[in-house]
């Protein structure tokens, strides 16, 4: 059994990105894996599988793999889109295929959330609309911006968020790609990860984080992140008020034994934080998409922390 507060750390955090790069799997294996990953002693890490809307119908036929006890949990993802007006188009088609998708389906496939991009000019008027078009699906949403337009967009999001009742708009940050300028630095993680502890913002990531450590990796030359540290470095950063600089050396470290987790507690360095504690925070650092479910596990085993 893993220990409580890497449970605590972990559980339902890896959205199965499989469609995407690097792997780039076809639609019905990945759909496959999903249904493989759910009946695992492992689900308990698993999080939605990210599905575009766009393959919403292509989806349908490998729903039957799934039932009550073992459902497809679904991470809603909308395309790019380039203004506000599109973007308002986009999202009221999202809704609508969203609220079709769930009729068909029934308990067998849940939409948990929607994950979209913002356009460039995004506003409070542009979350304002959005937060209309959405109000009737109850669904959590994550709007993407780059790392550059981390802080402002966060900061729109939590005036968006303390104007209104209802679920909390969340922010989703790239960390990675797979060339070398996709990915963000750890001080620009970092700010993005102090914000919304400041905020109470949920942040979700994406991209470039398979392996637990920070490391070097040939297929990208350049250090990919790990989710323990973004993951830990964003629930000790709340925890401790850490400024963006003391996070960014936490995202830095590259050594498995700074990192130590027991069934009390969960700590990096000198750093210590309580396995519940841990649980309440994970409200604002909630997940991250990865197109592979196996790296990470394999990994964790390698550390000997699964």
């Amino acid at each position: 059994m893993p220990a409580a507060s890497l449970r605590a750390l972990l559980e339902h955090s890896i959205d199965y990105a499989g469609l995407f790069p690097p792997t780039t799997l076809a639609l019905e294996p990945a759909l496959q894996n999903q249904a493989g990953y759910v009946r695992t002693k492992d689900v308990w890490m698993l999080g939605a599988f990210i599905l575009p809307i766009a393959q919403f119908e292509a989806a349908a036929g490998s729903v039957s793999q799934f039932d009550r006890e073992h459902p497809l949990r679904v991470s809603a993802l909308g395309k790019k889109t380039e203004d506000a007006s599109s973007f308002r188009e986009s999202l009221a088609v999202a809704r609508d295929s969203i609220r079709a998708f769930r009729e068909k389906h029934g308990v067998a496939a849940a939409i948990t959330q929607l994950e979209m991009p913002l356009p460039d000019e995004a506003d409070a008027d542009v979350l304002k609309a959005a937060r209309a078009i959405l109000d009737e699906l109850h669904l959590n949403a994550f709007w993407e911006a780059s790392a550059d337009e981390a802080e402002r967009v966060i900061h729109l999001l939590a005036e968006s968020n303390a104007a209104k009742s209802g679920r909390a708009f969340g922010f989703k940050l790239r960390t990675g790609g797979v060339t070398a300028d996709a990915f963000p630095d750890s001080v620009q993680i970092a700010a993005a990860l102090v914000t919304p502890a400041t905020h109470q913002v949920p942040i979700k990531f994406t991209a470039g984080l398979h392996h637990p450590l920070r490391q070097y990796r040939e297929e990208v030359q350049t250090k990919m992140h790990g989710f323990l540290n973004v993951l830990g470095a964003g629930v000790l950063a709340i925890e401790h008020g850490w400024s963006d600089g003391e996070t960014a050396d936490m995202l830095n470290d590259e050594r498995a034994e700074s990192f130590s987790f027991d069934d009390a507690s969960f700590a990096w360095r000198e750093w210590e934080i309580a396995t519940d504690r841990i649980r309440m925070h994970r409200k604002i650092v909630t997940s991250l998409g990865s197109c592979s479910f196996d790296e990470p596990r394999d990994d964790l085993r390698a550390l000997k922390l699964l």
